[in-house]
């Protein structure tokens, strides 16, 4: 199950920060900054990007590959904050694939596209 505030089960989470060093009592307040980035900015990702609608309660905002390098700046993380974030989220959109029997085509589009998991609660 997903915390309220981002759309990233907490299994999602642990690995993620695992795998990109960072404490993982950090990893929570991170999802929380870029979520609320995101639904700020949702007009201009809904105007912008194509949308692919997932399972749960999020849906996922595919975007130029290098995107989360944009968030990171703006949002000041370091290199292992935008990593752990970054791999949340594709982990999330790589679950839903499969949940969708959709694994080939997710996986395509992390290949080519960042991906975004934007809650679709307001």
């Amino acid at each position: 199950m997903a915390d309220p505030s981002y759309p990233i089960e907490g299994q999602i989470v642990l690995l993620a920060g695992t795998q990109a060093s960072v404490p993982l009592d950090r990893l929570p307040d991170l999802l929380e900054q870029v979520q609320t980035y995101l639904r700020a900015n949702r007009e201009t990702y809904d105007r912008e990007y194509e949308r692919i609608s997932g399972p749960r309660e999020a849906d996922y905002v595919c975007a130029e590959s290098d995107h989360w390098d944009s968030i990171g700046t703006e949002l000041g993380l370091s290199n292992r904050e935008q990593d752990a974030v970054q791999r949340a989220h594709a982990a999330q959109f790589e679950r839903d694939g499969r949940r969708l029997d959709r694994s080939e085509e997710f996986e395509t589009t992390l290949e080519i596209r960042a991906v975004l998991a934007v809650s679709s609660e307001p």
